[in-house]
């Protein structure tokens, strides 16, 4: 590097050159016909400067280009590409200020920054995924050997294990009667889904040629969304579902209707453009009923079946749930765990004390 000056063209030179960290190759940069030594000084700063970033940028790259390399990775190792837009879309949304930062220079003061700052504003649930998501970005730059260790801090959240919303048996009879007398379009699906427990994309993805009247059962090994179309289930399992004796008859009327389409359930406009949640939650108002979301038809059919006795195992089997850590929050909704634990708690005599107060109330005894 430095400064010199060129009698032939009466005029400064700067340059500067450095050997890249990974090739060994030299690289250099050099700007000529300055008009004065001070000039030439300020213009060698500049291109250390400028090799140097120049010179980075071939080795780490930017937050932005880990989270581009971060999706594909998680393309190829199979995960839905519903998946890998939701991991996109909130890390672009919430790593703003890292798109031009290079990746080694973000600490793990940054990252606790985006959780207590720029997420204040949503549940710790999102705020979980969000770091979830930062780890897993960091952890692919790790694997690609562009940073040494993952910065992004542990953090503990409080989550509840409350449920957004449910109806209860009595809630759903009203609910699907009023569907079948107003002769709405979208009673099938609710139908099915209340007595099924499937998933939305279960539902859409539901063909004929997995259903047996006869044996009343119901294969469920397909699911559907808008980014990845037709894919297996959510857990990539397949599962036997019953069909209760009056959802037959629903059946039985569907396979007049639908039969030729090869799919069990219409198809309808909105239910292809995602509007399933708001097409419930607009009819529950109008029957004056709780609104809740479309995938809440599901934990209501399993709190329903847990009410009713049915062992939990059964209940997992049938709902696709791979572990007892959701059913358990449907267990608690239904109080089943605590079904009967009162029956024989016998602390004193409430009813002679009762008698006694009615009968001095009524003699005016003081």
């Amino acid at each position: 590097m430095g400064i010199k000056y060129n009698e032939k063209t009466q005029s400064w030179e700067s340059f500067y050159c450095k050997r890249h960290p990974c090739t060994g190759m030299p690289k250099s940069l050099r700007r000529t016909r300055l008009k004065s030594k001070a000039e030439a000084q300020r213009v060698e700063r500049e291109l250390i400067i400028k090799l140097n970033q120049k010179l980075k940028e071939s080795v780490i790259p930017t937050f932005s280009k880990i989270i581009e390399g971060y999706c594909n990775n998680m393309i190829e190792r199979g995960l839905s590409l519903k998946t890998v837009e939701n991991t996109r879309m909130c890390l672009l949304a919430y790593t703003t200020d890292w798109k031009n930062r290079y990746v080694d220079e973000i600490k793990t003061e940054d990252v606790r920054a985006i959780i207590n700052i720029k997420a204040t504003h949503v549940s710790q649930s999102q705020q979980k995924n969000i770091l979830k998501y930062i780890r897993g970005a960091f952890n692919y730059a790790v694997e690609i050997d562009v940073i040494k260790r993952n910065p992004t801090p542990v953090m503990k959240f409080k989550i509840g294990d409350k449920i957004k919303g449910v109806l209860t048996r009595e809630q759903i009879k009203h609910f699907l009667t009023q569907a079948k007398i107003q002769n709405h379009e979208w009673y099938p699906i609710w139908v099915m889904a209340l007595y099924t427990g499937m998933r939305n994309g279960e539902l859409y993805a539901l063909k004929w040629d997995r259903v047996n009247l006869e044996q009343r059962q119901i294969l469920i090994n397909s699911s559907w969304n808008s980014e990845d179309g037709f894919k297996s289930t959510k857990s990539g399992d397949d599962r036997i579902a019953e069909i209760a004796p009056d959802l037959i008859y629903v059946l039985k009327e569907l396979r007049l209707k639908t039969y030729e389409t090869g799919f069990v359930l219409p198809r309808i406009k909105d239910w292809e453009s995602g509007c399933q949640a708001k097409v419930l939650q607009e009819f529950l108002k109008q029957i004056e009923l709780p609104s809740i979301r479309f995938h809440d038809l599901r934990a209501s059919w399993a709190t329903v079946m847990l009410s009713l006795g049915i062992e939990p195992i059964k209940v997992m089997s049938m709902g696709g749930w791979s572990t007892m850590g959701t059913l358990e929050i449907y267990i608690r909704k239904a109080g089943v765990n605590t079904k009967g634990i009162s029956d024989k708690l016998v602390l004193h005599d409430p009813v002679e004390k009762s008698g006694m107060l009615f009968f001095r109330s009524n003699l005016n005894i003081s």
